[in-house]
């Protein structure tokens, strides 16, 4: 298992940006796959991006794609989203993930470790 803590929330108006970020301890941190999801208020819980573990391969939902990116620096076990343009519909708790499949994925079922999660706000 890894111990994942995420930071960088916050309520931030509509067309601004954020950085989020997720610090990893415990096992090998470049060993697993990361993604990063979201739950908002009465929805399920959606996928937003994922990046392999030497980073050559990412995915994102189609509500974030062109405006959010994730990225990795295995060498601080640390993930991160950038995230612009934000609209009030990205408001949610996003959840940094890992999955320590040896091929890359995006399916939430495959991730196994979550963080507690950081709120983030956007207002119109």
């Amino acid at each position: 298992q890894v111990q994942l803590v995420e930071s960088g929330g916050g309520l931030v108006q509509a067309g601004a940006s954020l950085r989020l970020s997720c610090a990893a301890s415990g096992r090998i941190f470049s060993s697993y796959c990361m993604g990063w999801f979201r739950q908002a208020p009465g929805k399920e819980r959606e996928f937003v991006a994922a990046i392999s573990r030497t980073g050559d391969t990412t995915s994102y939902g189609n509500s974030v794609k062109g405006r959010f990116t994730i990225s990795r620096d295995n060498g601080k076990n640390s993930v991160y989203l950038q995230m612009n343009s934000l609209k009030p519909e990205d408001t949610a708790v996003y959840y940094c993930a890992a999955s320590p499949l040896r091929y890359y994925t995006s399916r939430e079922v495959d991730f196994t470790s979550w963080g507690q999660g950081t709120q983030v706000t956007v207002s119109s």
